[in-house]
């Protein structure tokens, strides 16, 4: 049976409709973060076409493994992101209701969801014949192109049921697709030498996976008839490597005040570092990103026009909303500095790597997830992040379908307070809007500046 939702189209209403966005504002975005959109454009055009380029393309889920498969020339499809890429483009509604068709529940990762109703429209439209849609719809033209998999490669942290979707679509294409996966631990921090980076678990955990990633490229190579090019993957890494690097470092210069980006630049910027290919066009951008912001620092130029508040923002990023949540935060002078999603993780230890046999480092920064450690461990690094940045309150995006970024959040929230920071709970969703409620943002927004502002007053 289908379950049904209101998923109007309608635009949401003004930021004026509450007293606290008055003053019209909107957040002052990066340029360069603009211009990168040209390199994920490319690598959509580049993915499409592979099939006719004569390459094999891999379906894979979970962490930032496209580094084995760009030293191997294979083509890569990454779920997550092409669920992310439809809900962007507000492509996201019939795939969703198909895979609600099917008989999956709307409380499933709507990422999966996504992904799984689109390659069941896709499957549909290849044995009928036709898009699904009306001819003209350009998003037609954009689903339609997605190569079809030669093999499935899961290799999902923290999270079961990003563990299993792979597998969801593996059957669905009649098992006769090659798959593999890997697993990759939480990391518990029980043991008395547990740490960040540290410890008896840490050390166990991080040649386990390694060993797994050494039988992947065996896999790789079994299915493409082809000997693995390890000189690729150092040189790839290489790229990558001093990507990262410059990555946090711009992000650590957002410690000044006026912050010179926010968290909606860095997740603007979470496929050059994620999924894009390791290619000095990515070094180049994040060049660009850190210049731009030190240009705005010596300008005093802020990513809000009149900063007063600094948030952390926790939980996954709402694709169908990043403009707009952007613009809201600006409208009450507000720059949400930092966040759990962007500025812990994506090669967060590029230090970790080694270019002379990159494997070890590459599986640790897969490990550091930070969903993936234990609540301890997660939580004193955000702490440290607050304390970095300047941090006055926190915005909990209570993500409906994503159970691995919400679980904690409770806990995170009761550390912020402790720490004497304000938190937020609002809800939301990766891709699918209609969880999203707008006036419940604006009421509780409006109370915790007027709480943050109040604390201000009796503090002067």
């Amino acid at each position: 049976m289908q379950i049904t939702a209101d998923r109007s189209s309608s635009p949401t209403p003004p930021l004026s409709a509450s007293p606290a966005f008055g003053n019209g504002l909107r957040a002052n975005r990066l340029k360069t973060t603009k211009q990168g959109g040209k390199l994920v454009n490319d690598y959509w055009t580049d993915l499409f076409a592979a099939k006719e380029d004569g390459r094999k393309v891999v379906w894979y889920n979970g962490t930032y493994i496209p580094p084995f498969f760009h030293a191997h020339d294979v083509a890569w499809v990454h779920g997550e992101a092409w669920s992310a890429y439809l809900a962007a483009k507000h492509g996201e509604i019939p795939a969703q209701q198909a895979g609600e068709a099917r008989g999956y529940d709307r409380e499933l990762c709507s990422y999966a969801r996504t992904h799984i109703g689109q390659a069941l429209i896709d499957m549909r439209n290849v044995a009928e014949g036709k898009l699904g849609m009306a001819p003209d719809d350009p998003r037609a033209l954009t689903m339609a192109k997605l190569p079809p998999p030669d093999m499935f490669i899961n290799a999902y942290p923290y999270c079961s049921s990003g563990q299993q979707w792979d597998d969801i679509i593996y059957r669905l294409y009649g098992k006769r697709i090659p798959i593999f996966n890997v697993s990759i631990p939480l990391l518990w921090g029980g043991r008395p030498d547990a740490g960040y980076l540290r410890g008896q678990e840490w050390d166990e955990r991080s040649q386990y996976v390694a060993r797994q990633l050494r039988a992947m490229t065996e896999f790789l190579e079994e299915h493409t008839g082809r000997k693995y090019d390890w000189d690729r993957l150092r040189e790839v890494m290489g790229f990558i490597k001093q990507a990262a690097t410059l990555r946090l470092e711009a992000m650590d210069l957002c410690t000044a005040r006026p912050a010179p980006a926010s968290f909606f630049d860095w997740i603007v910027s979470i496929a050059h570092v994620n999924f894009l290919p390791g290619t000095q066009a990515i070094v180049d951008y994040f060049q660009a990103v850190k210049d731009e912001i030190q240009q705005r620092i010596a300008n005093g130029e802020g990513a809000v026009p009149n900063e007063k508040y600094r948030l952390f923002f926790d939980g996954m990023m709402n694709w169908n909303k990043v403009g707009w949540l952007a613009d809201k935060f600006a409208a009450v002078d507000a720059t949400v500095v930092a966040g759990r999603y962007t500025h812990m993780s994506f090669w967060q230890e590029p230090d970790l790597v080694d270019l002379k046999d990159p494997v070890l480092g590459m599986a640790q920064n897969y490990l550091i997830c930070p969903n993936n450690h234990g609540a301890p461990i997660m939580i004193g690094e955000i702490n440290k992040l607050c304390d970095k940045f300047g941090i006055d309150g926190m915005v909990m995006h209570a993500s409906r379908t994503c159970r691995g970024m919400t679980n904690s959040q409770f806990l995170i929230a009761d550390s912020a307070k402790r720490n004497g920071r304000q938190a937020l709970f609002f809800e939301g969703d990766v891709a699918d809007e209609s969880f999203y409620k707008d006036e419940l943002l604006n009421t509780r927004l409006e109370a915790m500046i007027e709480s943050m502002e109040a604390r201000r007053l009796q503090a002067a």
